[in-house]
């Protein structure tokens, strides 16, 4: 099961990645989300439909449901802010670093979910490439300082990763990854349709960029729901800092798609992730 879950994670992070990507290099980045998200929602309706006719709707569920709601908003809204500001390569890895640390953490205090010693030196490795990358670690020349307020939105990004990934993994107990990914997807349209819908906006984006938003509907619900499959088949602990393998290749394609600076630093970077990840998954 553990080597199932860890390609369901890896295909998980590449997805991630590539679609973000499409949305950093998108004119507007709430109505490129907006597009992206509407597809499987309408698609996953009926899911979510039969789900709350056969489920037991206890209070708790439903408080975690509307906690995963509320959070995946705050996400939607933030992550467009975050590329606004900053280059992928230095956001992307804050945001999904932030997670990479405090996820174990609070796993073991909520699930019970214990690394071993070389699966936490592996999060330290992931922990320091990603920040080193971002720019918040190192010194010299080699490191283009972060947009203060880029850094600001990235670490917000990444609370409420934690944040919903923890409550996530709550939810799957008793409710299924379709449906729950149905619910994420009506909390992005909802945010990012109130920014966009009466400005024009969404048509202006599809026919500038409707090639990358078909594939954006594709991968970016098809990321998280590979992981969400991964957290029915193995502890949180271990796979959360394993999906990081996304921060490598937001990486490369932020240097070699968009040509953004400090190649040698960065890449460099990401081989420490991809250690810390090998460990994880080997030792962790």
């Amino acid at each position: 099961m553990l080597s199932i879950s860890i390609l369901l994670v890896l295909s998980s992070g590449l997805a991630h990645a590539v679609w973000n990507l499409f949305t950093k290099k998108s004119e507007n980045k709430m109505a490129f989300l907006w597009l992206i998200t509407l597809p499987t929602t309408i698609i996953l309706l009926p899911v979510l439909i039969w789900e709350l006719m056969n489920v037991q709707l206890t209070w708790s569920l439903v408080l975690f449901l509307c906690m995963s709601f509320f959070l995946q908003g705050c996400y939607t809204l933030l992550i467009s802010k975050a590329y606004t500001y900053g280059d992928i390569s230095q956001v992307y890895p804050i945001m999904r670093g932030t997670g990479t640390l405090l996820i174990p953490f609070f796993s073991a205090i909520f699930f019970q979910e214990y690394l071993s010693v070389p699966g936490w030196l592996g999060v330290i490795c992931i922990v320091i490439g990603v920040f080193a990358i971002s720019g918040m670690i190192g010194t010299g020349r080699k490191v283009q300082p972060v947009n203060p307020l880029a850094l600001r939105y990235a670490f917000a990004v990444g609370l409420c990763i934690t944040g919903y990934t923890l409550t996530d993994k709550q939810i799957v107990q008793q409710f299924s990854p379709f449906a729950l990914l149905e619910i994420t997807n009506f909390a992005c349209l909802i945010v990012a349709g109130s920014f966009v819908w009466k400005k024009g906006l969404i048509r202006r984006e599809w026919q500038k960029n409707w090639r990358t938003i078909v594939l954006g509907a594709v991968l970016s619900p098809g990321s998280y729901l590979l992981f969400l499959f991964a957290m029915t088949l193995a502890p949180l602990a271990a796979i959360a800092p394993i999906r990081e393998v996304s921060t490598v290749f937001g990486t490369l394609l932020g240097v070699f798609l968009l040509k953004e600076r400090q190649r040698l630093w960065r890449l460099s970077m990401s081989l420490m992730i991809t250690i810390g990840i090998i460990s994880i998954a080997v030792w962790g």
